[in-house]
Order: structure tokens, then sequence, then C-alpha cells
């Protein structure tokens, strides 16, 4: 069986003596991983930390625990999030030093019913801690399950569940008042 029809499973554990192998993973995943970057620091600056992400990737190959979803991208997002927190003490990125959520909103627009929408997705995002945005966006919009998103978190699969109740549950308030004051 070629390296190509092996679920990601299989490739990762393949990878410890064949690092070549995540190449086929780079393939898969290397499009999800850049818009994870891009809506947190902006495309041009997460062209350059999709490399390092997937060089961190090698480095780390010999001690990856298989997700029990099959996927490697609760892994990828999980060290997408350490280059990025790493770039980010480096030299943080203009825009980025309020407490403002990175987010491609042009993207957004195109996901979303028009203008209208977004500020609505804009108030309810500026409502949550960064924690609890990180995993609502990380399931909203990067398509993780719950329990992948605590791996990609480094929680567990509980604390992220409560997490994300209590983000949804923040949000929709902070909609119901951007309601009522007629906004």
């Amino acid at each position: 069986m070629r390296a190509e029809e092996l679920p990601d499973t299989e490739l990762l554990v393949l990878s410890r003596t064949r690092p070549e192998v995540l190449g086929v993973v780079y393939e898969r995943h290397a499009p999800a991983v850049f818009r994870y970057l891009a809506r947190r620091i902006g495309p041009s600056v997460a062209e350059d930390l999709l490399g390092e992400v997937f060089a961190a990737a090698v480095a780390a190959r010999l001690r990856v625990q298989p997700h029990p979803s099959g996927s490697a991208l609760p892994w990828l997002y999980g060290i997408a999030g350490n280059v990025l927190r790493s770039q980010l003490r480096r030299s943080p990125v203009q825009g980025l030093l309020d407490d403002t959520p990175a987010v491609d909103w042009d993207a957004v627009d195109d996901r979303l019913d028009a203008g209208a929408r977004r500020q609505e997705l804009q108030v309810a995002l500026a409502a949550l801690t960064k924690a609890e945005r990180e995993l609502l966006l990380l399931v909203a919009w990067d398509g993780l399950t719950p329990t992948e998103a605590a791996q990609a978190l480094g929680l567990t699969p509980v604390a992220a569940r409560s997490r994300l109740h209590r983000a949804r549950t923040r949000a929709q308030a902070a909609l119901d008042e951007m309601t009522s004051a007629g906004l």
C-alpha cells in the first residue's frame, strides 16, 4: 500500500522511522493549518509559519500520540498554536496587541450572509476570553470536534466541552444584549 493511501494514524506511526511520510500529512492538512494560522496572524506571516509548523512536526514525530479520531489535524493545530505563540513573543503583530480577535473578516463575509452578520460575530467573539475564543474557533471554523480541539489546546475533553459550553453561552448573551439594545 502506498503512503498516500494510508490513514493519518498509520502515517504518524510510520513517520517515527520514515519521516518522509509526513509529506503526505503535509499535502492533506497544510491548507487547513494555513487557514488556522492566517485567521490568527494574517496570511503573509502565516505562509512563513506554515513551514515552521511542519518542521516542528518532523521534530515531534517520535512523541506523537495519534488522536482517536484518526486525524493528524488536532496534533498539527497544537503545534501551530505553539509556533504562533512563539512568533508573537518574538515580534508581536500590529493589530493583535489589543484583545481584538485576529480574524480574516473578509473570509467571514464569504461564509456568512453579508455585513450585518459580521458585526454580530465581532460582538460575540469580543465577549469571549482568549481561551474560549480559541476553542470556539477550532470547533466552529476549523471543524474539529471538541475532543480534537482539546488535544490541540492541551486540555482534557471534559474541560474543553465545559469551556465550549461557557463560550457559546457567553457569545449568545452578547448577541442577546446587542439585539435588546437595538443594534
